[in-house]
């Protein structure tokens, strides 16, 4: 199942546009999406593939943690992560019955 999981690592400094576009870049092949310009944080919300929500945050943390090692932002740990399966999503949507 697809999961949307959204990542975000807090730090010390407010994060700049550059940063941001760089980690929207990096993170662009996962279909991902970047945020935290202007504040003391960046995050991404990326398409996981997985078993369980547990799982997609796993996975998700690992490819995150990947892509912002092979940038120049600061390494900082993640401490907020958030699921939505696409059958969430959908529901949300009522495109799909209950």
């Amino acid at each position: 199942m697809k999961f949307s999981v959204s990542l975000v690592a807090h730090g010390d400094r407010d994060m700049t546009l550059d940063e941001i576009v760089e980690l929207a870049d990096a993170v662009a092949p996962l279909g991902g999406i970047a945020a935290g310009m202007g504040t003391p944080s960046y995050g991404a919300q990326i398409m996981v593939e997985a078993e369980s929500a547990v799982d997609a945050v796993n996975e998700g943390r690992k490819l995150f943690e990947a892509v912002v090692a092979k940038t120049s932002l600061p390494k900082w740990e993640v401490t907020d992560a958030d699921t939505m399966s696409e059958d969430e999503d959908f529901l949300d949507l009522d495109l799909i019955p209950e």
